[in-house]
């Protein structure tokens, strides 16, 4: 070997090192979660022939988490986050839900999410208080456009202020292009939360925006929230509305919610909700208890539901119910 080719090498194997010793690492965090459920009890599929086959409820948790993060010379830090997802290896995937979010360092921060993008309003769309999960959720169709929602996508933008005097601002953009999703001109909306500085536990948020699951066919947000902590008591309302160009695409939603702590590690919760749409002449009505108890690594929660007209259905009734010990390590 000549001694230019040995400075060549040596010059490499230099840049390699400077190199690796600014390569950024990954942690992995998970749990062992086990949960016992059931979304569809009761639910008649075809009257002659009785009740839904329960099949084995029991499954267990299947997602790992890899995230990192590093400083920037001018006071900025990145964050990396990746779930691998056993649920999406079968169709060729691994990734599920996957971000990266800039800190500015006191102006807020900037997520883009390749996967499991959260808009503003999507983040609200039920703040109505619960001990496990809200009264519902773990039903068979009763989230199925019965619940005023933002959008949630792949490739979105999702801004979030500094705390201003107990005021934050969240602003969530998709591009245009996302067909069933956004409008022409992308999707925009925007929330603006208040805690503590009105009133000592006092919380109120207020969100907007504007989707187009129908080409040419626009439809208007609107979520208003508010919630109360008193001790270990927390009471809470949701009403929002779903504003479309027809009564089919018109949905009003009201939820009433109350937890209460029986002590630090233990809570209890009731919540009940309608959903009212235009072209429909019954209501969707909930109402459900939940309840969790957290001790030392373990968490255990559940939550028993009841819908009547499941998806403006008199037909469906159907109960949920479902039970999760998590154990942290």
């Amino acid at each position: 070997m000549n001694k230019l080719t040995k400075i060549g090498v040596s010059a490499l194997a230099g840049s390699l090192v400077a190199v690796s010793a600014h390569a950024g690492s990954l942690s992995a965090s998970g749990s062992a979660s086990l949960s016992f459920a059931d979304g569809d009890v009761d639910e008649v599929v075809v009257p002659a022939t009785g009740l839904t086959p329960e099949g084995n409820q029991w499954t267990m948790g299947d997602s790992i988490t890899m995230t990192g993060s590093g400083d920037m010379d001018n006071g900025m830090s990145i964050s990396v986050s990746f779930e691998i997802d056993n649920d999406d290896v079968g169709g060729g995937n691994v990734y599920d839900s996957h971000s990266m979010t800039l800190d500015t360092n006191g102006m807020g921060t900037i997520t883009f999410a390749g996967h499991g993008g959260d808009g503003a309003v999507s983040a609200i769309d039920d703040k109505s208080p619960n001990a496990y999960e809200e009264s519902w959720d773990g039903v068979t169709d009763a989230d199925e456009e019965t619940v005023p929602n933002g959008l949630s996508a792949d490739n979105m933008f999702t801004y979030k202020s500094a705390d201003l005097s107990g005021t934050t601002v969240t602003i969530g953009y998709v591009p245009s292009g996302v067909s069933g999703k956004t409008p022409k001109d992308g999707y925009m909306d925007f929330s603006v939360v208040n805690s503590d500085g009105l009133m000592d536990g006092l919380t109120v948020g207020l969100g907007m925006g504007e989707s187009e699951e129908t080409v040419g066919t626009t439809i208007d947000t609107t979520v208003l929230y508010a919630t109360y902590t008193t001790g270990g008591l927390t009471v809470g309302a949701t009403m929002s509305e779903a504003d479309g160009s027809t009564s089919a695409t018109t949905v009003d939603f009201e939820a009433i919610g109350v937890t209460y702590a029986i002590t630090d590690d233990f809570s209890i919760g009731y919540n009940v909700s309608t959903s009212d749409k235009g072209d429909a002449t019954i209501d969707q009505e909930a109402s459900g208890i939940s309840a969790s108890y957290t001790s030392g690594g373990i968490t255990v929660g559940g939550m028993i539901n009841d819908v009547d007209n499941v998806g403006f259905d008199s037909a469906d009734d159907t109960e949920g119910y479902e039970f999760n010990i998590a154990f942290a390590f």
